[in-house]
């Protein structure tokens, strides 16, 4: 599972700059969802790391959960680099998928 130290690296790189790769913006865009920049900000900054993938092709990167404005739950995938935070995708997680807390997938 991720450490701290992994959090505080996706915070550093924040910090630096976030570029939003073009699925992310897809998925942001999307009238179902219509998810901000400041709330991916909010997640980035507040939320909390629910899956980590250290082996993943585009460099390690992690799902974190947050809830912004009336408590919407909003899941983050990112890949903190040397330079900037690369978010991955954004998204509403479904209830259909996601157990009540949003942070464990169902078993199917």
């Amino acid at each position: 599972m991720a450490t701290h130290n992994t959090l505080d690296k996706i915070k550093k790189s924040a910090g630096k700059k976030i570029l939003y790769l073009p699925h992310a913006i897809r998925q942001m865009i999307r009238p179902d969802r219509m998810i901000s920049p400041e709330e991916v900000r909010y997640v980035v900054e507040y939320g909390e790391i629910i899956e980590d993938y250290p082996m993943d092709h585009r460099g390690r990167s992690s799902l974190l959960l947050g809830f912004h404005g009336k408590n919407r739950p909003i899941h983050v995938v990112c890949s903190p680099k040397e330079d900037y935070l690369a978010i991955i995708t954004a998204y509403i997680p479904r209830d259909e998928e996601w157990e009540e807390d949003y942070k464990k997938r169902k078993k199917t």
